[in-house]
């Protein structure tokens, strides 16, 4: 796995004060994407023991609340294994850090396949949908850990309680 950035104190990517992770690689490409330097697999930097040990640091710290993990696409092939395997990390290490996923991939997509779904089920809120510029929507507060009006904020336990997608209330 690849990632591009670590912000250390981040209050935009989810409800409180966290640490963001923005792994490196899309497929998607969306039209008017913040993070187009994310786009390229082989960019960003090498995820290493050491590196992994600091972001541990950072997130251990007792005023960090949640994790968010986005990009770049967490959840393409590419990224799969090293996400699951950090997120399995973290909800282990860090039982009471909320975790928040950001995909390009509808919930009903990442159902269907077991990888992808277990690397969510990992997640406590997962964003999904492809960014849309033309349903961008700065002003709408039901969005405002999203970027356009088409993505899902999701409570993953409440969903799956559900049976259907049951979305965070903000």
């Amino acid at each position: 796995m690849r990632y591009a950035l670590i912000r250390e104190m981040d209050i935009s990517n989810g409800i409180g004060v966290g640490v963001s992770l923005f792994v490196q690689g899309c497929h998607f490409h969306c039209e008017g994407c913040f993070n187009e330097e994310t786009w390229d697999f082989g960019g960003g930097h090498e995820w290493t023991k050491e590196v992994e040990e600091k972001f541990f640091g950072l997130i251990s710290r007792p005023y960090i609340k949640r994790v968010s993990i986005l990009g770049g696409e967490p959840l393409a092939p590419e990224n799969l294994p090293g996400v699951l395997l950090l997120l399995a990390k973290i909800k282990t290490k860090f039982p009471d850090k909320t975790i928040w996923l950001y995909t390009g991939y509808k919930w009903e997509t990442i159902q269907k396949e077991e990888i992808r779904y277990a690397t969510a089920l990992c997640a406590d809120v997962v964003v999904d949908g492809q960014f849309d510029l033309s349903k961008q929507d700065l002003l709408n507060e039901k969005i405002v850990f999203a970027g356009s009006t088409n993505q899902r904020i999701i409570n993953t336990r409440e969903t799956l309680k559900a049976k259907e997608v049951v979305e965070l209330n903000i």
